[in-house]
């Protein structure tokens, strides 16, 4: 049924300013609604909504890097009916303003230092290790982070970078459920705007204990396939600012 799943997600890449809803989805996929849900989750990790979710604000991210369109103006285009809803869920989700993001300042990027960073020193605390590397693309750094779901969104809870593939080791996770992602900078890539995104991978959920460290599955970057929502975290060595006229 991956067949089903594919020409959904090619409806929502396509239409993502109209307000789809499951039913127009499943009809896409010529299937029922109930049974699209589930092999759709099962397929891409996340539901039908999400995606589309994630797929309207990482077009706003495009607009914003490569259009001088006002903030109102992407609001619209992506399929917001209110812009103070939509500057709202981009902040949660990317890590920044969308003014911000057009600008990438520096004082609020949240991954420009390297080393690892936790959200918070209070509470209980365990360790997460684990291996990175790539899988027919020419990675240079890897940047691996601690996020609270399947997507790669909003701010990490730990992270850390390494300058080629091998071990990894983050301190101080908050104890909790957590998806460890692996990002790399594709030397061979376009950087930011680049249509296809940067090779990636995901594993979990991992449950973390107070004081325990935990092996996170190996992690091996690829280039994104039809299936994998985009990235909307904001990740400086891949995202610049660029000139608009």
């Amino acid at each position: 049924m991956e067949s089903a799943v594919h020409r959904a997600v090619s409806v929502v890449r396509e239409r993502y300013s109209e307000p789809l809803t499951l039913d127009d989805l499943a009809d896409a996929a010529l299937v029922s609604k109930f049974y699209f849900l589930r092999v759709f989750t099962r397929v891409v990790g996340i539901t039908p909504g999400r995606f589309l979710s994630v797929v309207r604000l990482a077009e706003a991210k495009r607009l914003l890097s490569d259009t001088g369109l006002t903030v109102v103006e992407i609001s619209a285009r992506v399929g917001y009916g209110s812009v103070g809803s939509f500057a709202r869920r981009f902040t949660e989700t990317v890590g920044m303003s969308p003014i911000q993001y057009r600008r990438l300042e520096v004082d609020t990027a949240p991954l420009l230092d390297g080393g690892d960073v936790c959200r918070s020193d209070v509470g209980p605390h365990g360790s997460l290790l684990g291996c990175v590397s790539a899988d027919e693309v020419s990675a240079g750094s890897y940047y691996i982070g601690v996020f609270n779901g399947p997507i790669f969104q909003g701010r990490p809870a730990a992270w850390t970078t390494l300058v080629g593939p091998g071990l990894f080791t983050l301190n101080r996770v908050p104890a909790g459920r957590w998806y460890v992602h692996a990002v790399a900078r594709d030397t061979l890539g376009t950087g930011r705007g680049s249509v296809d995104g940067p090779a990636a991978d995901s594993a979990g959920p991992l449950q973390l204990a107070p004081g325990v460290t935990v092996r996170c599955p190996e992690l091996t970057v690829r280039r994104p396939d039809w299936s994998r929502p985009p990235l909307l975290s904001v990740l400086p060595f891949l995202e610049r600012p660029s000139p608009v006229g």
